[in-house]
């Protein structure tokens, strides 16, 4: 059979499947991402029924999801409500920083792995999925809840680290001279101080370059722009979904408006793609001898990520349901903590590290749309009710 044909008998009863599979959660009412996930487990590496024909189709689509799904969720926000929410959440990213890359370091000096090894599983079990908890917001209809800005400051905050993380880890990795792995690092942090200033300061010029009422036009010149930004981004080791979401950010009025609606369709369909190739690029049978140890690590971590978020949200005044939310919100893992992975076991620092840190991801991409709805179950609401404690009583 022709490569091209197979392609798209692939790409095609995969697409279909995900639809079904969709259709199926939506009747359920749960999320449709640990379907797609398993569904990727299922036809990726070795599964029942690997495909191999549209492999690179899911790779690049993959990468594109998370490039929409971020820049989608700038477009709800201006860049004044993004500094506000960063300012307010300074001391929450930090200590959401120690609390949750504390537990990988100290794992992977249990098991003797080395400090490089260390370093490297901190930023795993740190880093929360923004591509993931972009999509069950969304699911969840809670763009516009109270905890929402929180939740996205804590993962602007922490997308950002990257942009200082990921050269030094790279240098790590690869016995980097000193001065070599300065000169990435501040190259990484110049670009991502001029894509903020460009998005704070001359949003409105950005928005002038699109007919905000010629919707081919829109379309075409917004994801160009994003794609655009992001690939720079990237080029320079600062993260892809950084780069997007400041696109998103620095678009406003009707050309937010009107980009969000044209854009939401291919969102939907790379979205699935990006989750489908997680599981796609995973082969089942290396996750067996590691799958308890990345459980207790997930149990460990999801605990500390659902601290730092409660916390972040009361900090601000956020009412005892939204403070839940936001902290179950966060819990998935997802693509900074694979690339951090593979840029560890790609430099030979721990071969151990990848089967790990990808079963600790699917465990957590899995369970994080379930506990994101656990705030919102009545026996939960009952729980938290009757914990709280009784007003003191007038003099």
């Amino acid at each position: 059979m022709h490569e091209t044909t197979l392609l798209l008998i692939e790409v095609g009863a995969l697409l279909l499947g995900l639809g079904l599979l969709s259709r199926l959660a939506d009747r359920f009412g749960v999320s449709p991402i640990p379907l797609y996930l398993l569904a990727g487990l299922a036809f990726g590496e070795g599964g029942a029924l690997p495909l191999s024909a549209s492999a690179e189709f899911f790779q690049v689509g993959s990468e594109i999801g998370v490039i929409l799904l971020l820049a989608m969720l700038g477009l709800e926000y201006s860049a004044p409500e993004l500094m506000a929410s960063l300012r307010q959440s300074r001391v929450s990213a930090v200590l959401d920083a120690l609390l949750n890359a504390l537990p990988g370091a100290a794992f992977a000096l249990l098991l003797g792995w080395g400090p490089v090894a260390a370093v490297a599983l901190a930023g795993v079990t740190w880093v929360s999925s923004s591509g993931v908890i972009a999509k069950v917001l969304r699911d969840l209809r809670r763009l516009s809840n109270r905890e929402t800005p929180v939740i996205l400051s804590l993962l602007v905050a922490e997308d950002l680290a990257m942009a200082f993380y990921l050269p030094v880890l790279s240098a790590l990795v690869i016995g980097a001279a000193l001065l070599e792995g300065a000169i990435t690092l501040v190259i990484a942090v110049l670009v991502v101080l001029l894509i903020l200033y460009i998005a704070l300061r001359h949003g409105r010029i950005i928005s002038a370059l699109f007919a905000p009422h010629h919707n081919e036009s829109l379309l075409l010149g917004v994801l160009g722009l994003t794609m655009l930004v992001a690939g720079l981004a990237q080029q320079v080791n600062v993260s892809a979904a950084v780069g997007a979401f400041l696109v998103g950010i620095a678009l406003s009025g009707q050309v937010a408006k009107t980009a969000h609606d044209v854009l939401s369709p291919l969102r939907d369909l790379f979205a699935a793609v990006f989750f489908v190739f997680f599981g796609f690029s995973t082969n089942p049978s290396d996750l067996v001898p590691v799958l308890l140890p990345a459980a207790a690590l997930a149990v460990i971590t999801i605990a500390t990520k659902v601290f730092t978020g409660y916390r972040a949200a009361r900090s601000v005044g956020i009412g005892v349901p939204g403070r839940w939310r936001a902290g179950f919100t966060l819990t998935p893992r997802g693509e900074f903590s694979i690339v951090i992975a593979g840029i560890a076991v790609g430099a030979g620092v721990e071969p151990a590290l990848a089967p790990l840190a990808t079963a600790y991801v699917l465990l957590t991409v899995i369970a994080g749309p379930l506990l994101a709805r656990v705030p919102d179950a009545r026996w939960f609401r009952n729980l938290v009710r009757n914990r709280r404690p009784a007003p003191a009583p007038e003099a």
